[in-house]
């Protein structure tokens, strides 16, 4: 059943419950993320688009464009629908496609990428029934290092990335960026009140110098 949300500064989107739909993974990320003045910024595994517009919404003055990027097709069709439902045709572009696949224009192109992945390793578990909340949640169509490869591919040197993950993968992310010459500048882990870190929110420089930043927990 198709939705309408409402975020902050009167932007608002589209979202379908027999899709993937968002939760608080995405907003965290957004504002985890530390926008600078002119960015251009990569939305990968978009869905309907609701990290690059929370983004937005926080940082309208610095964000000159977001390219969002995404593998099914109606999860796009409703991103393209919430550019035009928040008039924003003329800086936010959708991009259908596998991100291990994006286009040689896209190298090098942005100084920020934002992502919110599959968490969960293929084979690892229960696979939702539904295909296409299987792919948004599991490793069937996208790999982390297939991730991180895509990263390193679409930021400029010295461009940064910040994504959320499972926090008992965090080893396997930062291993993969340093090894793709994304050097990781600060983690957040994120808890439940009372719980241990359930997830880690990750922010890299692509060509950056060592020297890690353990912010405070995030409490969610």
């Amino acid at each position: 059943m198709k939705t309408l949300e409402y975020l902050s500064d009167n932007v608002k989107i589209y979202q379908d419950d027999d899709l993937y739909t968002f939760t608080s993974d995405a907003i965290l990320l957004s504002k985890f993320a530390t926008v600078k003045k002119g960015d251009t910024v990569a939305d990968f595994c978009a869905g309907v688009g609701v990290v690059g517009f929370n983004l937005y919404t926080l940082n309208k003055d610095k964000i000159s464009s977001v390219t969002f990027f995404e593998l099914q097709p109606p999860l796009l069709k409703l991103c393209e629908e919430n550019i035009a439902l928040n008039g924003l045709s003329d800086r936010f572009f959708a991009v259908l496609g596998r991100v291990q696949d994006i286009p040689k224009e896209y190298y090098g192109k942005f100084s920020l990428i934002v992502c919110n992945p599959p968490y969960m390793k293929k084979g690892s578990g229960e696979t939702d029934k539904s295909e296409q909340k299987a792919v948004a949640k599991t490793e069937l169509a996208l790999s982390l290092e297939e991730l991180v490869v895509a990263i390193s591919k679409g930021l400029k040197f010295g461009g940064r990335t910040c994504i959320v993950h499972r926090a008992d993968r965090l080893i396997d992310a930062v291993c993969s960026m340093r090894a793709h010459g994304i050097e990781v500048k600060r983690i957040t882990p994120v808890a439940a009140k009372g719980k241990a870190p359930y997830l880690v929110l990750i922010e890299g420089v692509k060509g950056g110098k060592s020297g890690l930043k353990l912010t405070e927990t995030v409490y969610n």
